[in-house]
């Protein structure tokens, strides 16, 4: 039940950290992986990856905060047929708090974020409904749950991803088509090592630890290990499961404290 064999997958910001993991484990489960993202540099790393694993997948430039190139590519993609998943993983962070989060600051993590997720959401909603069935599964955050100092943009923006996933979910029942969100707790990404490095110089290996130990388990998660739940989630096993935020966090919303 965890195959999307024959499966059309969308995946945003797929080139790198969790979308990377996703669109590498849909593939090797079947489903032809559409991989949209902003950064060409990492596309033939990861479309190659995926070929010698004898999967399918092909990379569309695209800024999803600019509703214009999100309709084209979905249009492009939906020429060659239908759209089965849409996986909203494409976003930014932002640490800051209140006071040191400029205007720009917040327009962009809004309009990336937030707008990124309702442009795609938009230009595949009506073609799911043709289809009477869809699956979309949005990244939100723990931080959409859970106060984190100094993340007061970048929650704001995941908690908008969580509100936005219940609604569509409610709205779009009828329709066949399920929509769920996954809040991740720290992942250890290339975000991390270049915030450390950025901001720690000399202190990298020390402060990774620190911030590791953070999580209850003990340790950051792997973004494979975030792409397994999305696995679960956008296939069959999961076709009771619509509306609905799932944590994946080491303990970090329950056991701190």
């Amino acid at each position: 039940m965890l195959n999307l064999i024959g499966r059309v997958a969308v995946v945003t910001g797929g080139c790198s950290g969790i979308g990377k993991a996703i669109a590498e484990l849909f593939a090797a489960h079947g489903a032809y992986v559409h991989i949209l993202d902003v950064d060409r540099a990492d596309s033939t790393q990861v479309l190659d990856r995926i070929a010698e694993c004898g999967g399918k997948a092909w990379f569309y430039p695209c800024d999803v905060s600019i509703k214009t190139s999100v309709a084209e590519t979905i249009e492009r993609i939906l020429q060659q047929g239908s759209i089965d998943i849409l996986v909203n993983n494409a976003g930014v962070s932002h640490v800051g708090s209140l006071e040191n989060t400029s205007e720009d600051d917040l327009d962009r993590i809004f309009q990336i974020n937030v707008k990124g997720v309702y442009n795609c959401l938009h230009s595949c909603i009506r073609a799911m409904k043709g289809n009477g069935k869809g699956v979309i599964l949005n990244m939100a955050s723990v931080v959409a749950s859970a106060a984190l100092s100094d993340r007061f943009a970048y929650a704001m923006s995941k908690g908008a991803i969580v509100a936005m996933t219940y609604s569509v979910a409610k709205d779009y029942l009828a329709y066949n088509i399920r929509c769920n969100c996954i809040s991740p707790a720290r992942v250890h990404t290339s975000f991390v090592d270049n915030y450390l490095s950025k901001n720690y110089p000399g202190q990298e290996e020390l402060m990774f630890q620190q911030l590791s130990k953070a999580q209850p388990i003990g340790r950051m998660a792997e973004p494979k290990e975030i792409a397994a739940l999305a696995l679960f989630l956008c296939s069959d096993a999961a076709a009771f499961i619509t509306g609905t935020d799932y944590p994946i966090d080491g303990g970090f919303l329950r056991l701190n404290g």
